[in-house]
C-alpha cells in the first residue's frame, strides 16, 4: 500500500487530508517537528520531520511514495534530495497563488512558496502545486475586535478578494493525492490557482458574519498610516507593506474566480457564509 507523508499534520488543511485519507483506507504517515503532540486517528503513524534537522528526513521517508507539503524553504533542498533517494514518485504542494504576482520573488509574502515550488521543479519528482488565494479562515483575524463589540478598523474594507473554504482545499488535496477526481479530470502534475465561489469585500464579508452572529459589525475606515501601525504590531514591516499593497489592488473591482471544487472536482464550492455559520461561536466570545 503507498504511504503518503503528510507535513503541516498540525495545520488545519493537513488535519483534514489526515482524516479524509485514512477514512478512505490509505496509509498515512503525520509529519511534525513534535510528533508527540499531534492528536491523528487510530491507525494513523507519526513522525518526527524538521526542516532544520536533516537527520529527521530519511525515517520520515522510508516507504513513502507521495508527500502533501506545507511550503517551507529552510531545508527544501535537502528535503528533495532526501525524498528523491527514499523513492517518493509525487509531491502535493500547499502553495498560494501570491507567487504569480508581480516581482514574487522579491515579495515576502510570495517568496516564501516560491522558492519551495522552485526547488521541487527543478528535481526529478512528479508536483502539483496547489495555489490558493485568501483563505476565508483570515477572517478569524477579526473574531477579537468583534468578539469586543468595537468596530472593525480597515485601510481597504472594500478591497475584493474571493476566499475559499478550507475543506475545499483539502478535498482538492486529497484528489490530487489519490488520482480520485469525480470531474474525470487528473490534478497530478498540475498548478492549479484555487479560490472560493465568489468575490466578497471585506465589509461584504463582515455582513456575512455579522448575519451568522445575529448582530450588526461596525466598520470604519482608517488610514493607511494608521494600518501600517497597527498590523507592525503583528508582522515585520516588509509583511505589512506587501500585504496593504495587495489588498490596495484589490481595492478597484471583483476578483477574480479561479478553480474550485465545482470546476475541480463536480461538486459545489462552499461558500463563506458556510465558513461563517460553521465558525459563528468564535466571533462571540470577547
Amino acid at each position: 500500500m503507498t504511504t503518503t507523508l503528510v507535513t503541516g499534520a498540525r495545520g488545519k488543511v493537513g488535519q483534514s487530508v489526515i482524516t479524509r485519507l485514512h477514512a478512505a483506507g490509505h496509509a498515512v504517515r503525520a509529519a511534525s517537528a513534535a510528533p508527540a503532540e499531534l492528536s491523528v486517528p487510530d491507525g494513523v503513524e507519526t513522525a518526527e520531520l524538521a526542516l532544520d534537522r536533516p537527520e529527521t528526513f530519511d525515517a520520515a521517508l522510508r516507504g513513502v511514495r507521495q508527500v502533501f507539503l506545507y511550503p517551507e524553504p529552510a531545508g527544501i533542498h535537502e528535503l528533495v534530495k532526501a525524498a528523491e533517494a527514499a523513492g517518493v514518485e509525487h509531491v502535493v504542494l500547499l502553495s498560494s497563488s501570491s507567487v504569480l504576482g508581480p516581482d514574487a520573488e522579491n515579495d515576502p509574502l510570495a517568496s516564501h512558496s516560491l522558492r519551495v515550488e522552485r526547488a521541487l521543479a527543478a528535481s526529478d519528482l512528479t508536483c502539483t502545486f496547489l495555489r490558493p488565494d485568501a483563505f476565508a479562515s483570515n477572517a478569524f483575524g477579526w473574531a477579537p475586535v468583534i468578539g469586543r463589540s468595537v468596530p472593525v478598523q480597515l485601510a481597504y474594507p472594500d478591497a475584493h478578494i474571493a476566499p475559499i473554504h478550507p475543506e475545499d482545499i483539502a478535498d482538492i488535496a486529497v484528489a490530487a493525492l489519490t488520482g480520485d477526481s469525480p470531474a474525470g479530470a487528473s490534478l497530478i502534475g498540475r498548478s492549479v490557482t484555487l479560490t472560493g465561489p465568489e468575490s466578497l469585500t471585506f465589509r461584504e464579508q463582515l455582513a456575512v458574519l455579522a448575519d451568522a452572529i445575529g448582530r450588526d459589525i461596525a466598520v470604519e475606515h482608517i488610514t493607511r498610516a494608521e494600518a501600517e501601525q497597527q498590523l507592525g504590531h503583528h508582522m515585520p514591516a516588509p509583511m505589512v507593506t506587501s500585504l496593504l499593497n495587495l489588498w490596495e489592488a484589490a481595492d478597484h473591482g471583483p476578483a477574480t474566480v479561479h478553480d474550485t471544487t465545482r470546476t475541480l472536482l463536480g461538486r459545489p464550492a462552499r461558500t463563506f457564509a458556510q465558513w461563517a455559520r460553521e465558525n459563528a461561536a468564535a466571533f462571540t466570545r470577547p
